[in-house]
């Protein structure tokens, strides 16, 4: 597809497709249970507690206890959907996943909003930055930061019929909507939106939109960006990376989180060992964020369009 053939039709907030997600799988499985640590609204939870309000559990702000209990249910053969903000589904309940869910691959799906700075005013104590590298360092923990509301609707139905662990991380703020409705969310499958020859953007969550923009930009300049969306960080489309690296030969990442250990280091780490290029990272610089309003920090923390603009400039020269 050629990049100016990518538009966006409305915005709505990624946590919006999770409800909505989350809805329609409790009216096709009962099976499907839903977990909230006093976020239910925030979540976009409160349409499935009202129609399958014996399947649904407030668990109060007690999120280590709302992750035993999802791993129980789990046990008895349900499918619970945790719901709280990212900072509290990873850095506050680390060791109840990694003890009572990932080391028992118990069938638990951790869903986690109002990630990375976009959360907003609320400031630093909410904006986690690391969650992406906590939750894919866990074995067995797949990892899915989806791009769009409808994309993060696709991939809160998909992951019911996954049967092991998952991190569903998506956003508060309405966000362009770019991608197709009712679409068909493949885990660990890379979708591939634009074609280009001299650079490979690999993007995920927020910063799809932004790379997209980016890179229509560079097309007026002259410069033609293959933009991939890599909404599974675990497992990495390892095929589809590599194949359009082999023909760009060179690499930006972009991701709204630290440099360390989200995807970009996942994909350097694959082309280290097998097709080393130029590479630049789009992403939080060792630091921790602030509040204020989501474009301002994005802006401010290195993940507004301008930084793709540059982080693509110097991967040509260095090429």
């Amino acid at each position: 597809m050629n990049i100016n053939e990518l538009t966006s039709s409305a915005s709505r907030a990624t946590r919006e497709g999770f409800g909505a997600g989350l809805l329609e799988l409790g009216r096709q499985n009962p099976n499907v249970v839903g977990l909230t640590a006093d976020l239910m609204e925030s979540l976009l939870m409160q349409h499935f507690q009202k129609e399958f309000p014996e399947r649904f559990f407030q668990c109060g702000i007690a999120e280590a206890n709302m992750m035993g209990i999802a791993a129980g249910l789990a046990t008895a053969g349900k499918i619970p959907f945790t719901g709280t903000f990212a900072n509290f589904s990873t850095g506050r309940v680390y060791d109840q996943i990694r003890q009572s869910i990932a080391y028992s691959h118990k069938n638990v799906k951790i869903c986690a909003s109002h990630a990375g700075v976009t959360l907003g005013e609320d400031g630093a104590t909410h904006q986690i930055l690391e969650d992406i590298g906590m939750m894919r360092m866990l074995p067995g923990m797949v990892v899915i930061n989806p791009c769009d509301y409808n994309q993060t609707k696709a991939a809160t139905m998909a992951i019911a019929e996954y049967h092991g662990p998952v991190y569903l991380r998506f956003g508060r703020p309405a966000w362009p909507i770019f991608t197709p409705e009712n679409q068909k969310f493949k885990i660990g499958k890379a979708l591939h939106l634009a074609s280009g020859k001299d650079v490979t953007i690999f993007a995920t969550g927020h910063l799809v939109w932004t790379s997209i923009e980016a890179a229509k930009e560079l097309a007026g300049q002259g410069i033609s960006c293959e933009v991939i969306n890599i909404h599974t960080i675990k497992p990495l489309d390892e095929e589809a990376i590599l194949d359009s690296v082999s023909k760009t030969r060179a690499v930006v990442v972009a991701e709204e989180h630290q440099r360390n250990g989200g995807l970009g280091d996942a994909i350097a780490n694959l082309l280290v060992h097998k097709l080393p290029v130029p590479m630049e990272y789009v992403g939080v610089n060792d630091s921790f964020g602030e509040s204020g309003k989501p474009a301002e920090l994005l802006e401010k923390y290195g993940m507004g369009k301008k930084d793709v603009l540059w982080a693509v400039k110097d991967v040509l020269d260095r090429k």
